[in-house]
């Protein structure tokens, strides 16, 4: 039987959605160790005074396990 945790972590991106994902899980992976998956709970653009997307915002839900 294994026990799972479950944290919730905004990151951002000026390139995509996806790189936001990516940057999140990578800097999470930095402490936390054995994460299985991940949700993307919201997604926001952040728009610039030029009317173009300038960044983007995930929400994310990561979950892993506990020893």
């Amino acid at each position: 039987m294994s026990v799972a945790k479950v944290i919730e972590i905004t990151a951002s991106s000026p390139k995509s959605m996806e790189d936001a994902v990516q940057t999140g899980i990578r800097k999470t992976s930095e402490t936390v160790k054995g994460i299985k998956g991940v949700w993307v709970n919201e997604i926001k653009a952040i728009v610039g005074d030029d009317g173009a997307i300038s960044e983007w915002r995930v929400n994310l839900r990561i979950t892993f396990v506990v020893s």
